[in-house]
């Protein structure tokens, strides 16, 4: 069986066991992490399934696409609050975006026209992606935005100031 075919197993006994959902967030907070597979939300935050909008991307990068989905989710479905949650020993540190697009064109032919968004810091990635979500004209409720990185080995949070 292939992965794909277990999860869709996975899901057919969930939905028979649980059924669904509300669409909108009862915590009324939307989430922007990585897409790190080491990261279980409801693992270290005790998030439960429809509590909270989690936007996932490579590094949890804000990007105008992060930015559309924050605007749907205020607007939209009621969440107020919006927390960003980076990682230590994140991949996005360990390369350039200007080397990944050049492997990326020596290999295809073409240069991305999208930015990367590696770091070299965490905590100081943090503080660029709070600012991108302040100075969103799209974002109603900036106010209550916080940041952090987890530890990837223990699980503990740090606030980013």
């Amino acid at each position: 069986m292939s992965a794909t075919d277990d999860l869709v197993h996975r899901n057919a006994q969930r939905v028979a066991a649980e059924g669904g959902l509300p669409g909108p967030p009862s915590l009324h907070v939307a989430i922007v992490t990585c897409m790190d597979c080491r990261i279980d939300l409801g693992h270290s935050l005790g998030v439960r399934d429809g509590e909270a909008h989690v936007i996932r991307n490579a590094g949890g990068a804000v990007t105008d696409d992060v930015i559309r989905s924050l605007a749907v989710s205020q607007r939209m479905l009621g969440t107020r609050e919006v927390v960003l949650v980076h990682h230590t020993k994140c991949g996005m540190q360990t390369f350039t975006d200007d080397a990944f697009k050049e492997s990326l064109q020596q290999e295809t032919g073409i240069r991305p026209s999208w930015a990367v968004e590696a770091f070299a810091d965490a905590e100081q990635d943090v503080r660029q992606s709070m600012e991108r979500i302040r100075r969103s004209p799209f974002l109603e409720l900036t106010s209550s935005l916080r940041g952090f990185v987890v530890d990837i080995d223990t699980g503990a949070l740090t606030e980013v100031a």
